[in-house]
């Protein structure tokens, strides 16, 4: 469990993702008129405009497009968790989201490595998602 961590303040944007978090699902905003997905969640398409969306699950899997690992804690809540390592993960629908790798020595990290999803949960009963190696 995640302790001390701020949690997520959803928006009109972002509600519907969070409240996938809360199934332990991931939802990806799509654009009902062209397909496109994108991320971050927003209010329009960024292919065509429009603002009609539809929220499909996005593939459980992924891999490190790229990572730093962090060393100096830039939150209280984090102080007990550094080093941690923040990835910036390609799923496969082609969108980059970012997220920890957790269960990972650093030294162990490397571009393309893939990752699977999970949903760690915090002392207020959030679920945020990060990524750990696929085994």
């Amino acid at each position: 469990m995640l302790n001390g961590l701020p949690e997520p303040i959803p928006d009109l944007d972002t509600q519907p993702f969070w409240d996938g978090c809360k199934e332990r699902r991931f939802l990806v905003p799509h654009c009902e008129v062209c397909d496109t997905p994108r991320w971050p969640p927003g209010p329009c398409c960024p292919n065509c405009q429009s603002q009609a969306t539809k929220w499909l699950e996005a593939e459980p899997r992924g891999s490190v497009y790229s990572w730093i690992v962090v060393t100096h804690s830039v939150h209280q809540a984090t102080h007990n968790q550094v080093p941690y390592i923040a990835a910036l993960v390609e799923l496969g629908s082609g969108i980059r989201v970012i997220g920890n790798i957790v269960e990972c020595d650093p030294a162990d990290m490397a571009a393309g490595m893939p990752v699977d999803l999970i949903f760690e949960q915090t002392e207020s009963g959030a679920f945020l998602p990060n990524f750990r190696p696929s085994t």
